[in-house]
């Protein structure tokens, strides 16, 4: 059960981490320097009002999904995080399961790459964090459920993503996806997490169930990728993966050709985000 000292931590924490250190606009005058709660809950994609409630030690039950998020919204150190963890009353992730802190440092690398979609996965595929680019490019990941937010889970049993490909495209996508799964249950055999997510795709998944049987070997790779975005059209886009070293994260970066109409849409997607553009 989280403890006062949890609603404590945050606030404290909050406090101290102004909104330009966090990627954002001032936003005007402030009676403090930190985060408001409502950039807050928007870094980590919960509500205000639950935050509000930690805070004031209303609420008690956090999950660990939330404790991850509020740590990499506050970017904590190492031993913070393993604070914030244990105020919760739960215990921090040890060396055997599959990362989700996302360090300072890839924080950093996201601000600086403000005009380009990033996004940053786990070692499972499961979308830890995107700047606002890649959600106006990919949609808005908060309307996500947490199953959603993998990709395995997402492309096989899932609604998919905007991602246009061929059948062969799709198929090697897959056979890469399943492939990465494979290679994550055997590097964290600790952590029943990547094995429970293979159970529930096999199950529900013949396509994923047939790749499991063949044993395919390979990871997602990088590729030249058709994003069908619903307001400007199909763009044509680079899509490089980057690991991180020493925490198993994968980092998606999105680029566009310069000067042509693939950049200019981007550009545009960007500029409308995820605004509702429908005629009531």
């Amino acid at each position: 059960m989280a403890t006062g000292e949890f609603g404590q931590a945050v606030r404290r924490w909050r406090d101290r981490v102004t909104p330009q250190a966090a990627g954002l606009p001032p936003g005007g005058r402030r009676r403090a320097p930190g985060l408001r709660r409502e950039e807050l809950a928007q870094l980590a994609g919960i509500s205000a009002d639950y935050i509000t409630r930690l805070e004031q030690g209303r609420a008690t039950h956090p999950s660990a999904q939330i404790v991850e998020a509020l740590a990499r919204a506050l970017r904590l150190s190492p031993e913070e995080r393993a604070h914030l963890y244990r105020a919760a009353g739960l215990a921090p992730p040890g060396p055997g399961t599959v990362p989700g802190w996302v360090p300072p440092s890839v924080q950093r690398l996201l601000d600086r790459l403000a005009g380009v979609p990033v996004a940053v996965f786990d070692a499972m595929w499961t979308l830890l964090v995107a700047n606002p680019p890649y959600e106006a490019l990919m949609g808005d990941s908060s309307a996500l459920g947490s199953r959603e937010r993998n990709a395995a889970w997402r492309n096989f049993l899932g609604s998919g993503s905007r991602a246009v490909m061929t059948p062969g495209e799709r198929a090697a996508f897959e056979a890469g996806m399943a492939a990465e799964l494979r290679a994550v249950v055997q590097r964290y055999p600790d952590d029943p997490r990547p094995a429970a997510l293979v159970a529930e795709l096999r199950a529900g998944s013949p396509r994923f169930a047939a790749l499991w049987e063949q044993g395919v070997v390979g990871t997602p790779a990088g590729a030249r990728k058709i994003i069908a975005h619903p307001h400007v059209g199909e763009i044509h886009l680079d899509c490089d993966v980057l690991t991180v070293h020493d925490s198993d994260l994968r980092i998606m970066v999105y680029t566009a050709e310069p000067d042509t109409t693939d950049a200019e849409r981007l550009a545009l997607a960007g500029v409308l985000g995820n605004q509702d553009l429908g005629v009531g």
